[in-house]
């Protein structure tokens, strides 16, 4: 390779040290970037993973070799790292133009180990980088924290920061970029692991050129998808994700009232429409975004970030609050102290019910009457987590911690998987999404195999998939769960929005980027091959950490309760059943372990579990 596609970045906090080195393309070619690099890094701390807030615990960020390129929608980086939340594998996908930023200052990833002796920002440019006291803005909230970082630096600079509740370790923190427009790395609690090293933010400033092979070849492939995106900014330029909560409440895929009720009348009252009307001021886009998906909503005079989907349906939702200005100004609030939304949500919603039963009483809540679709109590809960205070210090441990202190039926009322709570969709109208929820990586995420969009409205004839599929029927499932999460695996190491799905991106066009960019000759199959090994060594990542079938299941709300009128009534996911063939196409044992054949085809048998050895018989 006659070029490199940029540095990695190696900083170490405990003793100052900052070292650059070129990105070795051998490991590109195989994890090409983002989630996928970063579970390269984290890999090499097996058999035996420091405690997810330890010092020597890495956390990283990392682009892709799409990044920051005229590849529509390359705004993206992830953030990796051991969750606190979970204690297994951590990452979050985030958008803005903070990736790029890194991109144009040359370099693809930055590996933080150890703790500063003080809080402490990093400040990267495109000639050099230095590490900074931050006790000036220690404290601050994220909005006034970036703009101080800038006046501080450059105003042209972007800024990644946490909150106060991820400078208190709080579980459910995450990492905010981009100011008031609130792009967030936000699932997995790594807000608490940047503040358990005092990293209080990393602010660039970049302005060299990001490396691509043959610009020529890379608007060749982009050519004929123009039109497609720009009838999705039509769309979801002019609606956001909120634009969601209409279909998935007709269709029964909503958290009402923590899960249990199947129709809500007053979802009408919270959808895109009435956010539009009533709140917007334009939309925000993504560093190479033509879509321009983000919400730009006004509270108090000032502009700033609106809620997605997932806030409406898990705050709005899940609570059965139907004051859409009141979640603005929720959503707001965890954005300025560095929270969760989505863990926001579930974990006010779990409280009502938990309330609503008897199981926790106001002394519990400190006289609070958690009532549902009470806007007083969801925001004193929200300030009471982000400063871990009250309740809310319970509750910003997370799920788990909350029914382990509770203790009784609670368990039976928390909606979560591995430790993180579930997604704004229902598996139980969706039989794939069940695969999905139980096998993520990191918890019941939607986006690690996205498979109910291939099933609704995203053709990939490559898959046998040319129309919408019945999305009650088992068959079929289990393959479209491993295929969707390979390819979403290759989305966030590459990186890239997934939105580009409905565009007509596919692992071809994908193939033609990544070749055009770094002057490879990868094909559709190798790039796919890849994405299996990215998600295989996440599995073996977790397999270490005591990871198995035990672990690859639902809730006891989505097995074996049916919702009530409305939606998807009578469903509920055969999930043994799809997760035995799951287990077959992957090339895992009935315990869910890769199985040494597939390890080895993947070139993964240094990171390999421990196996019983065989008891010879005779």
């Amino acid at each position: 390779m006659s070029f490199t596609l940029g540095n990695i970045l190696h900083v170490d906090l405990s003793s100052g040290k900052i070292k650059a080195e070129p990105a070795d393309e051998k490991v590109l070619r195989q994890y090409m970037g983002g989630c996928g690099y970063g579970v390269y890094i984290l890999a090499q701390t097996l058999p035996c993973p420091p405690e997810p807030l330890d010092p020597a615990s890495p956390l990283i960020f990392g682009c892709g070799p799409i990044t920051g390129t005229a590849v529509p929608t390359s705004g993206r980086h992830t953030v990796v790292a051991r969750s606190p939340l979970t204690g297994i594998w951590g990452e979050a996908s985030i958008g803005g133009s903070w990736g790029r930023e890194l991109r144009r200052a040359g370099y693809l990833s930055i590996v933080v180990v150890g703790k500063a002796p003080r809080p402490t920002y990093l400040w990267i440019t495109n000639d050099g980088v230095e590490l900074r006291s931050a006790e000036k803005v220690w404290g601050q909230e994220c909005e006034e924290s970036d703009a101080m970082l800038r006046a501080e630096t450059d105003p042209k600079a972007v800024v990644s920061t946490i909150g106060p509740a991820g400078e208190r370790m709080i579980p459910v923190s995450g990492i905010f970029s981009d100011g008031e427009h609130a792009r967030v790395a936000a699932r997995c609690g790594l807000g608490a692991v940047a503040g358990s090293k005092n990293l209080k933010a990393i602010v660039v400033r970049g302005t060299q050129t990001v490396p691509v092979q043959d610009n020529a070849a890379l608007k060749e492939i982009t050519k004929p998808l123009l039109d497609t995106y720009r009838a999705l900014a039509k769309g979801l330029g002019g609606y956001g994700t909120p634009n969601l909560v209409h279909p998935c409440a007709e269709i029964g895929t909503m958290p009402f009232q923590n899960w249990r009720k199947g129709k809500w009348e007053d979802a009408e009252k919270i959808n895109g429409e009435q956010l539009k009307q009533r709140f917007s001021k334009g939309n925000y886009r993504c560093a190479g975004c033509p879509i321009g998906c983000g919400r730009k909503v006004e509270l108090d005079g000032k502009i700033v970030g609106g809620p997605e989907y997932e806030t409406l349906a898990l705050i709005g939702g899940g609570c059965l609050i139907d004051d859409l200005e009141a979640l603005c100004r929720l959503n707001r609030r965890c954005n300025q102290l560095g929270i969760d939304t989505m863990e926001a949500g579930s974990l006010i919603g779990l409280s009502m019910e938990l309330y609503e039963r008897g199981l926790i009483s106001k002394e519990d809540t400190g006289g609070l009457e958690l009532t549902w679709g009470s806007v007083p109590a969801a925001t004193e809960l929200v300030e009471q987590i982000g400063k871990g205070e009250g309740l809310g210090a319970l509750l910003g441990q997370g799920i788990n911690a909350v029914v382990k202190k509770v203790g009784g039926l609670a368990s039976e009322y928390a909606v979560q998987v591995k430790g993180m709570a579930s997604a704004a969709h229902d598996p139980r109208a969706y039989h794939s999404i069940a695969v999905g929820y139980a096998t993520s990586n990191r918890g019941a995420c939607h986006l690690q195999a996205f498979s109910h969009a291939f099933e609704r409205n995203v053709p990939m004839p490559e898959w046998g998939l040319n129309e919408p599929a019945d999305r009650l029927e088992v068959e079929g499932k289990p393959l479209l769960v491993k295929r969707a999460q390979d390819l979403m695996g290759l989305f966030d190491s590459v990186a890239m929005c997934k939105f580009s799905l409905f565009a007509g991106v596919n692992p071809g066009i994908m193939t033609g980027w990544i070749n055009a960019i770094t002057g490879w000759d990868m094909t559709p199959q190798e790039l796919m091959l890849c994405g299996e090994r990215i998600f295989n060594l996440k599995r073996l990542y977790n397999n270490h950490l005591g990871i198995s079938r035990k672990d690859d299941t639902l809730p006891g709300r989505f097995l074996t309760h049916k919702r009530g009128e409305g939606g998807t009534v009578k469903s509920l996911p055969p999930l043994n059943i799809m997760l035995s063939d799951y287990y077959e196409l992957r090339g895992w044992s009935e315990e869910g372990i890769p199985q040494p054949e597939k390890v080895a085809e993947l070139g993964l048998e240094q990171w390999d579990v421990p196996r019983p050895a065989k008891v010879a018989f005779g």
